[in-house]
């Protein structure tokens, strides 16, 4: 609120003064003499910035030879009429534009300055806006995403706080660590009372981990949780307080976001637990000493992991904020794949990108993604597995993918297991088998070439693989899901321009 008025109303009185000035044929100097006030405030009022009391607002609709109740009223003619119905909308409200310094005003006044060209375009963003509000991920999340990538991933702030956490509790960097230690900060310094069992009583709530009770300082776990999800709830209950973000969700996994500053403290906590878990100095210096090996071993990988008793999920996080930070390689994506293996439905309902777009990427098209990423063959081989009675926790793999028809080339290391209680991905998918994978994947570049020394390894696969099946021009794929319609639509397209091109 400023001056009685909140910002969407600011900013149009600011535009309609604008508007009204530049039809009059008035500079800011003339204006200024006319109405007796500086130049310097009639630029806030448009601007959005300050809205005027009463009086001047008389003096300015004097000045403009318009009504006052014109100014004050939030139509607006057709030329800006899109603009404050985007103003209105949830839209700009939805986009967390002040973590990434953009003022309101500043869009609006970019808008405006050409309504007649971007009108359609409005419509576009709003229409937009109102399929997003249908969809699970709003438009909180893919700024979250956004705000991650900027910061490559990696806060010193919570860095600092996580080694704050240690030495006043004494934990030591040593992992990993009983459960116990933080279940009994949480009891001593905040004052919470855990109950291990206490989510088995609401089966429609089987695929949470944990739920905070604020009004009774309780937590509430499920009794299936292994000590390792466990404890990482209770890191994350420790961020939330440690860091000192009140705006928060009460369930171990976000549901829907209310406000990005709520999304954004969720990972923020999440980030806490994971480098409580995996402390940065050991976690770093057992990379260096994996990528320092002549030749690719995949249980290697898993004893990293394991050396931290550390989830997929967890390792990979900590892969994201070290790689690019210690390593020089911040040219990196990560996704996790969900497989339901009774449709063969696959979705990709987590991912990262660092430094850039990178090609594999979630898509909304109803497409097929390819079968040769190795997120996805692995889950296969997975399912077989799982078919033929084997019992297998976690399996790994790394392929160098090579994108079609471009320069792109990525070292992916992906890593499959069965689907498990109190994570995301059951409430994602069916509650028939699934399972899930994780993939952190390196552009090969010269810093790649030298950091890694098993690159070159020939156990290693090497395949050309693409985006999805309907956008994929290779012959012969023995993998191919579906059509590549949209390659053959191309074509069509393409020679009608040719034949028009003869009739000339």
């Amino acid at each position: 609120m400023m001056n009685g008025k909140i910002q969407y109303q600011r900013i149009i009185f600011g535009l309609k003064i604008k508007q009204l000035r530049q039809e009059v044929g008035l500079s800011f100097a003339e204006m200024a003499a006319a109405t007796g006030m500086s130049v310097s405030y009639l630029n806030e009022i448009e601007k959005g910035k300050k809205f005027p009391k009463g009086d001047k607002v008389s003096v300015l609709a004097k000045v403009l030879k318009t009504k006052e109740s014109t100014l004050l009223s939030l139509e607006m003619d057709p030329q800006l009429a899109p603009v404050a119905e985007l103003l209105q909308s949830n839209f700009l409200n939805e986009l967390p534009l002040d973590m990434f310094g953009i003022e309101l005003g500043k869009v609006a006044e970019i808008i405006a300055s050409a309504p007649l060209r971007v009108g359609a375009f409005i419509s576009a963003l709003l229409d937009i806006s109102r399929s997003y509000a249908l969809r699970e991920e709003n438009f909180y999340f893919a700024a979250l995403r956004a705000y991650l990538e900027l910061n490559f991933n990696y806060f010193q702030h919570i860095e600092d706080a996580v080694d704050a956490l240690v030495e006043r509790y004494n934990l030591g960097q040593k992992r990993p660590f009983f459960p116990d230690k933080l279940k009994d900060v949480l009891i001593k310094e905040y004052e919470y009372h855990i109950d291990a069992e206490g989510l088995d009583a609401y089966p429609n709530l089987q695929g949470l981990r944990s739920v905070y009770l604020p009004s009774q300082r309780t937590l509430l776990l499920r009794k299936q949780l292994t000590p390792i999800q466990a404890s990482f709830q209770y890191g994350k209950e420790i961020g939330f307080h440690f860091l000192e973000l009140k705006e928060r969700a009460n369930t171990s996994s976000l549901l829907r976001g209310k406000n990005f500053q709520e999304v954004l403290n969720h990972a923020f906590a999440t980030y806490f637990s994971v480098a409580l878990h995996i402390p940065l100095e050991p976690f770093v210096a057992s990379i260096q000493q994996f990528f320092a090996s002549e030749r690719w071993d995949g249980e290697g990988f898993i004893r990293v992991m394991n050396q931290f008793d550390a989830t997929p999920e967890m390792f990979y996080h900590r892969l994201t904020n070290v790689l690019p930070r210690f390593f020089n390689m911040p040219k990196l994506f990560f996704l996790r794949v969900l497989h339901d293996p009774a449709n063969d439905r696959f979705e990709v309902d987590r991912e990262l990108h660092l430094a850039k777009p990178h090609r594999p990427h979630s898509n909304a098209l109803l497409e097929h993604y390819c079968r040769r990423w190795v997120s996805l063959s692995l889950l296969h081989d997975l399912d077989a597995m799982q078919r033929e009675g084997k019992y297998v926790s976690t399996i790994v793999r790394a392929q160098r993918s090579k994108y079609y028809d471009t320069e792109d080339e990525y070292l992916v290391i992906t890593l499959a297991r069965s689907g498990m209680i109190g994570t995301a991905a059951d409430l994602r998918v069916s509650a028939q088998r699934h399972n899930v994978s994780v993939s952190i994947g390196l552009l090969i570049d010269d810093e790649v070439r030298r950091s890694i020394q098993w690159l070159d390894d020939p156990a290693i696969q090497t395949r050309v693989v693409n985006m999805t099946c309907e956008r994929c021009s290779l012959k012969d794929c023995t993998e191919r899901a579906a059509a590549p319609s949209v390659v053959e639509k191309r074509e069509r397209l393409k020679a009608m321009e040719q034949e028009l091109g003869l009739l000339e």
